[in-house]
C-alpha cells in the first residue's frame, strides 16, 4: 500500500531564511538524462539558500555529470542495486543534520536510504520518496506532482498515466514549483580535457570545414524501441538537408554503446552527396558532451544527447513518440516533433513513429538552424 507522509513521522518541510547556511543533499541515481536534467534546480536552490552546501548522491558512472558543477559541493556514487553500499553510506550520511533531503528515485533501496538519513521526526527535511515504517514505498505530498505521474502514484498507474498524456508542464517548470525555487536550466560545465578531445577530432576530421554542423543522435537505449528514428528516415532526412542547403552542410553522427550496428548501417546508406561523419559510439561521457558542444544544431530522440545539448545550450530538433514531449523544456533554442498518432506519450515500446516524418523534421531544422 503505497501512503503519503504520515503526519508526525517526517517534519514537516521548514520555512529557512533565505541566505542562511544550510546542507542540501539530493539523491538522483539514474537514468543519465534524468541526473543531468535536474541541475535545473541548482541555481534556484542557490538563490534561495545562498550558503547552501550541496551534496549529490548518484549513480556510479554518472558522476561527472555533476562534479564539475560551480553549485555540487560533493559528489558521491553508488551502484544502486548494491544495498550493502547503501547502507555503509546511510550510516555515514546520517552523521550530518540535514536541512533538506531530496529524494527523487523511487527503487525501494533508495527510498530505504533516504529513510534512514532524514529518519522520521528528526532534524532533517524529507522531499520525495521514502520508506514507511511499515516497509512501504511512498512519497511526500509537496513532490505529488512529479511522483502523482510515475509507477509510484498512489493513484495506481492508469491515473498516473492518464495525468502523463495530460499534462502540459516542463519537468523543470513541476520541480521548480514542487520546491518552492525560481526555474532554471540544466548546465554541465566541460573540463579542458574534454575540450581538448573535441577540438582534436574537429581538427582531424575537418568537421567545421562545410557550413553548419548538424549531429545526428536518432537512436535509443535498447528499452525503447519506439524512441528511435528509422534508419532509413535518417538516411532521407539527411539527403533532404543536404538538398535544401545545396551540400553545404555536415553531419556527425552520434550514439552510445550498443548502437555500433545501426549507426555502422547509417553510415553505409548515405549518399555521395552527403558529408557525413562518424563520432563514434565509444566516447567516455563528458567526450561525448565535447562533441555535441561543437554542434551547430543537434537533431535528437528523447535521450541523454538532448539533456546534453540543453546544458551546453546547443539547438535543437527533438522528436518524440513513445514519452512526453511536453515534459521537456527546450528553453526556446529549439522545436519539438511529436508523435500525432493515437499511442503518442503511451511509454509503449513498439509506439507508432510514422507521424515523425522527414518533411516536419526538415521544416524544423530550417527553422532552428542559425
Amino acid at each position: 500500500m503505497h501512503l503519503h507522509a504520515e503526519p508526525g513521522r517526517i517534519r514537516r518541510r521548514a520555512e529557512l531564511a533565505p541566505g542562511s547556511r544550510v546542507q542540501i543533499l539530493i539523491l538522483k541515481t539514474g537514468a543519465l538524462g534524468d541526473v543531468l536534467r535536474t541541475t535545473a534546480i541548482l541555481p534556484g536552490l542557490r538563490t534561495r539558500y545562498a550558503e547552501a552546501e550541496i551534496t549529490w548522491l548518484t549513480a556510479t558512472g554518472a558522476g561527472d555529470l555533476v562534479r564539475h558543477h560551480p553549485d555540487v559541493a560533493r559528489v558521491v556514487e553508488a551502484d544502486p542495486k548494491d544495498e550493502a553500499r547503501l547502507a555503509e553510506l546511510g550510516r555515514e550520511l546520517a552523521a550530518t543534520r540535514w536541512d533538506r533531503v531530496l529524494s527523487f528515485d523511487d527503487e525501494e533501496p533508495l527510498c530505504r536510504l533516504a529513510s534512514s538519513i532524514a529518519g522520521t521526526g528528526t532534524d532533517g527535511v524529507l522531499s520525495g520518496a521514502y520508506l514507511t515504517a511499515d516497509g512501504a514505498r511512498t512519497y511526500t505530498k509537496d513532490v505529488a506532482p512529479w511522483f502523482d505521474m510515475g509507477l509510484l502514484s498512489v493513484h495506481g498507474k492508469e491515473e498516473a498515466d492518464r495525468r502523463k498524456v495530460q499534462n502540459t508542464e516542463s519537468h523543470p517548470a513541476i520541480f521548480a514549483r514542487m520546491l518552492g525555487i525560481e526555474m532554471g536550466e540544466p548546465f554541465l560545465p566541460l573540463p579542458p580535457a574534454a575540450l581538448a578531445f573535441a577540438a582534436a577530432f574537429a581538427e582531424r576530421t575537418g568537421l567545421h570545414d562545410d557550413g553548419p554542423v548538424i549531429g545526428l543522435n536518432t537512436g535509443a537505449g535498447g528499452r525503447w524501441e519506439s524512441k528511435r528514428l528509422p534508419i532509413e528516415r535518417v538516411t532521407e532526412l539527411m539527403n533532404e538537408l543536404t538538398r535544401r542547403r545545396e551540400g553545404r552542410l555536415t553531419f556527425l553522427l552520434l550514439g552510445g554503446p550498443g548502437e555500433e550496428a545501426r549507426n555502422t548501417e547509417i553510415l553505409g546508406s548515405a549518399s555521395s552527396s552527403v558529408r557525413l561523419i562518424d563520432g563514434g559510439v565509444g566516447n567516455a561521457l563528458l567526450d561525448f558532451a565535447a562533441l555535441v558542444s561543437r554542434l551547430d544544431l543537434l537533431v535528437t530522440s528523447d535521450s541523454l544527447a538532448l539533456h546534453m545539448a540543453n546544458a551546453l545550450r546547443i539547438p535543437q530538433v527533438a522528436f518524440f513518440a513513445p514519452t512526453s514531449a511536453a515534459e521537456i523544456e527546450l528553453y526556446g533554442r529549439g522545436e519539438k516533433v511529436a508523435s500525432t498518432s493515437a499511442d503518442a506519450c503511451s511509454y509503449r515500446a513498439d509506439a507508432d513513429t510514422s507521424t515523425l516524418t522527414v518533411g516536419r523534421l526538415a521544416a524544423a531544422v530550417e527553422r532552428v538552424l542559425p
